[in-house]
């Protein structure tokens, strides 16, 4: 794996459980990547110790983990006490892009993409994007819920855009 060497151990493998938590938990993806090595590069990296810790990559942030890719100008995981509470990717835009069980891609875009691993929350803010050969779904403002897999969008004034794709275009394109 490449780490940054400024990265200490525990907060190495900190940082890695909480983006191993992004990649399993969007459920969207190939079921064999969350069992996959994970790669982050960076321009730099700086992590604190202690009860409230909080690792911060930043400059061309790359992390690879099988059939996931994500890109961000900044990747961020604050952990309280013992529980990690969000990881935050940001940057015009973040982009995430995995590949799904039946071979099709999933990609996702959004200025920030915040994970809550106790709530089971991604909330994807500022242009998001996502798209699938299923359809896609835009706007300002989404939020997931893992857990039930519910999504909610927009409800702030500004405007969704969702296209369904037709069931027969759906199984050609998969």
């Amino acid at each position: 794996m490449n780490l940054p060497r400024a990265l200490k151990p525990q907060a190495a493998t900190l940082a890695l459980a909480a983006l191993a938590l992004l990649a399993s938990a969007t459920a969207l993806g190939k079921s064999s990547d969350r069992n996959q090595p994970m790669t982050i590069d960076s321009g730099a990296s700086e992590c604190s110790q202690g009860g409230n810790m909080q690792c911060v990559f930043t400059g061309n942030v790359e992390i690879v983990q099988g059939s996931l890719r994500i890109n961000a100008a900044r990747a961020e995981i604050i952990q309280r006490g013992e529980q990690i509470e969000q990881v935050i990717l940001t940057g015009k835009q973040a982009t995430m892009q995995q590949d799904m069980d039946d071979g099709s891609t999933m990609n996702a875009r959004a200025d920030r993409i915040v994970y809550e691993p106790k709530k089971e929350l991604l909330t994807l803010t500022g242009n998001y994007q996502v798209e699938s050969p299923r359809g896609s779904n835009s706007g300002q403002r989404m939020v997931y819920n893992m857990a039930s897999g519910q999504m909610q969008s927009g409800g702030d004034g500004t405007r969704v855009r969702t296209v369904i794709q037709p069931r027969a275009q759906n199984k050609e394109g998969s």
